[in-house]
């Protein structure tokens, strides 16, 4: 019978916290008889490790993106550098070991391969005895995902799957969950409402453009392509918790008129996104797994940009395979390729209804009610 359950993410990106505070609303809304715990791990390692994990990642990824990219693919080696890497993490992640062995849950969920591969050493060398689950938060599986003592493996897609059997996997033990998001993303709000309540105009195609949480991005250069759009256009871009940067839109916005083909429509830092979302058709940026399901479950198609190299790339292709979206390598491109599919109302139907396919707005309480019937209880 579950008592304790503790969800561990890891704030490289904010996509790994996200997918587990979507599990901890799923089990709070299943059952108040369990306690349920959400821990970040990197708070509970050294500070190094802590900043290379976070912000050094994040730096990379803005400044150098082929860099992570390399590493990504150098590391995706299926049961290879296991003990390397494992001996790194032990060395760093001693203040982890001991919360673990002290807590003691009774079941644990991974939404970041870090505690996955701790937990599961601590597990072969009988030091703990909770069972694992572990959430993979992208398409793809990379091999830092990958360890030997678990009981639950949820993935995003089909091909996920049947890449985990060719690996070894028991097909007992893999989902196919989709990647939990929030539950307020599955639920359905009017376009036209939502629209009125954000100061949209009624009846423009409507783009939306996110810099992230903390307004990282080139969100000015692909504004400046969108303006070049011949079709009428409005854009819906999220600054985040950049000031700065919304001022600048807020001045570039008053410069326009009802007239103009592409008008800006710019918002700080937002706990309503589901709500831009349903207001919006389509999503501009980069397809990380967490904004992806999330854009998935609102029916938006995808306009990817120069992806980052690793995971990203990996989602793109999953996201083109699937006709949910198109790609542009080149901004001077945008505006061409955007009227193309804009102006091709058949085409552009066609991969809502791709989408409507592809997302799994239900993915936090299917893994939440696998896991219970999994212990054997009742929810």
């Amino acid at each position: 019978m579950l008592k304790r359950v503790l969800l561990l993410s890891a704030s490289a990106g904010a996509g790994h916290v996200r997918a587990a505070e979507a599990v901890e609303k799923a089990f709070n809304e299943s059952s108040d008889a369990i306690e349920v715990r959400h821990l970040d791990v990197l708070f509970h390692t050294n500070k190094v490790f802590r900043h290379l994990y976070s912000k050094a990642y994040i730096d990379l990824v803005n400044r150098m993106p082929e860099v992570p990219g390399w590493i990504y693919d150098k590391l995706d080696k299926p049961w290879k550098n296991e003990r390397r890497r494992l001996a790194l993490d032990k060395l760093n992640t001693r203040p982890f070991v001991k919360l673990l062995r002290e807590y003691q849950p009774d079941l644990i969920v991974c939404t970041h391969f870090l505690p996955a591969e701790i937990v599961s050493w601590l597990k072969a060398k009988e030091r703990i005895a909770s069972r694992q689950a572990i959430v993979v938060t992208d398409f793809d599986v990379h091999a830092m995902w990958l360890c030997h003592h678990y009981e639950q493996y949820f993935v995003a897609i089909d091909e996920a799957r049947a890449y985990l059997e060719v690996l070894g996997i028991p097909p007992q033990k893999i989902t196919v969950s989709g990647i939990p998001i929030d539950p307020i993303f599955s639920r359905h709000k009017d376009k036209a409402a939502m629209r009125r309540k954000h100061g949209l105009v009624a009846d423009r195609n409507t783009i939306l453009l996110s810099a992230g949480g903390f307004g990282v991005g080139s969100i000015e250069t692909l504004i400046a392509a969108l303006l070049h759009l011949q079709t009428a256009a409005q854009v819906v871009a999220v600054c985040g918790r950049n000031v700065e940067l919304k001022d600048r839109l807020a001045k570039l916005a008053a410069r326009m008129t009802p007239a103009s083909r592409v008008i800006i429509k710019p918002f700080g830092y937002t706990q309503e996104m589901d709500e831009l979302m349903a207001a919006s058709d389509l999503v501009l940026g980069k397809p990380g797994g967490l904004t992806t399901s999330e854009a998935l479950a609102k029916g938006l198609v995808f306009v990817i940009v120069n992806p980052i190299p690793g995971q990203e790339e990996r989602n793109s292709d999953h996201l083109l395979e699937a006709g949910v979206g198109i790609r542009c390598n080149n901004l001077p491109t945008l505006a061409y390729k955007l009227d193309r599919l804009l102006s091709d109302r058949r085409r552009f139907a066609e991969m809502q209804r791709n989408t409507r396919k592809l997302a799994r707005p239900h993915a936090a309480s299917e893994i939440v009610r696998k896991l219970y019937e999994l212990d054997g209880s009742v929810t």
